[in-house]
């Protein structure tokens, strides 16, 4: 930072709102595209892991593994195989997203009472039928504070694939304010990736609460 620099230069921000928002925006895309596909495949995992319970050391153990992988270390073996691109980038952030959806998942449907799922089996329920109906309404408190650790932790680990030319708001803090010398941006950045975080915690809470009125009604009336 050059002698005399402010450490926050508002008149920045106002000039390049555009950017910021252009960041912000990428920020959300690769966080949204990263979870969803991350619940996609944690779900059939935790249905396969149902069906076959000596698959369970296998896939929790890779996904353990995956999730442990340092980003960097993960960057360099991905890069000969899918070059500097979003893919990598995203390749990364879904494994991440592995071990904590396929863990809650399980732990969730794991919840319903084995009388729960006497009484479904007794009232005609197909397997499907008994899991959409039954197993998920119940499971889903557990599932959703899965995708809410998921969904922040991610949001955190976004600004890191700044480094392969990726990262949404992780450009305005190591690309223009880390390598430039410019702490406005590396604070811009900062400030607004936590915003992010608590604010897709918030909505993803509003959102089991919406899915789930019943707890609601039981909170008034305890």
């Amino acid at each position: 930072m050059p002698p005399g620099e402010p450490l926050l230069r508002p008149d920045w921000i106002v000039n390049n709102l555009d950017i910021i928002g252009q960041r912000l925006a990428e920020h959300l895309g690769m966080t949204a595209t990263a979870v969803a596909v991350g619940f996609l495949i944690s779900f059939g995992l935790a249905l396969l892991i149902r069906r076959r319970r000596a698959l369970t050391a296998a896939v929790i153990g890779t996904a353990g593994i995956l999730y442990a992988v340092p980003s960097l270390a993960l960057f360099a073996f991905l890069i000969p195989f899918t070059g500097i691109t979003f893919l990598t980038a995203e390749i990364a952030l879904v494994s991440y997203t592995l071990l904590i959806l396929v863990r809650n998942i399980l732990l969730g449907l794991e919840s319903v009472s084995p009388e729960v799922l006497e009484a479904a089996d007794g009232m005609g329920y197909t397997n499907r039928q008994r899991l959409w109906r039954v197993e998920l309404p119940i499971a889903l408190p557990i599932i959703v504070a899965g995708l809410r650790i998921a969904t922040v932790t991610t949001i955190g680990l976004v600004t890191v694939t700044s480094l392969i030319g990726q990262g949404g708001l992780g450009y305005l803090i190591v690309v223009i304010g880390i390598n430039g010398f410019f702490p406005t941006a590396t604070y811009v950045g900062a400030l607004l990736s936590v915003a992010l975080a608590v604010a897709a915690d918030i909505l993803l809470l509003a959102i089991q609460r919406r899915l789930m009125p019943w707890a609601r009604v039981r909170a008034t009336t305890t």
